[in-house]
């Protein structure tokens, strides 16, 4: 177990972090089978969803507000490096798509803690897949996200 303590961050998801989730995940207020056959609602929300249910554009926003709330709480509790406001939306958006086990687990935190940015960015690339699959918008989301990420790399 590393000694270091978590990097207290006063980051919050900007618009253009929200509106950069809502251009990749989309929105329907109609629950629907996502590639990999999870049932999704809204602007990605896979929380206590059932294929047919139906939901309002308040009820979407609230559910993405609680969703990119819970993937803030995760960068903020695994990032021991300070970020910039980009680097953080990407984080958030990495974390609102692959879940915060993935990212907990994932290299490219593993690079970031370690201080190497430019690795850190790098690793986004790594995760366009969906049940082994390379999927096109993922590929596109991964590389705009490393964009986002990497503009602000110190290293």
């Amino acid at each position: 177990m590393s000694s270091k303590k978590a990097v207290p961050l006063v980051l919050a998801l900007s618009v253009a972090g929200i509106v950069f989730i809502q251009k990749y995940e989309g929105t329907s207020l109609n629950a629907y089978l996502d590639v990999v056959q999870v049932p999704t609602i809204c602007t990605g929300s896979t929380r206590n969803v059932f294929v047919g249910q139906k939901a309002t554009l308040a009820e979407c926003e609230e559910r993405l507000r609680e969703d990119t709330t819970y993937a803030g709480i995760a960068v903020q509790r695994h990032v021991l490096q300070k970020l910039s406001q980009g680097q953080y939306d990407a984080l958030v958006s990495f974390v609102f798509n692959v879940g915060p086990g993935a990212f907990k687990k994932s290299t490219l935190l593993k690079k970031l803690n370690a201080g190497e940015c430019h690795a850190a960015a790098r690793e986004f690339l790594r995760w366009n897949k969906a049940k082994g699959k390379v999927y096109p918008g993922l590929t596109k989301r991964r590389a705009a996200e490393k964009e986002m990420f990497e503009k602000d790399c110190d290293d």
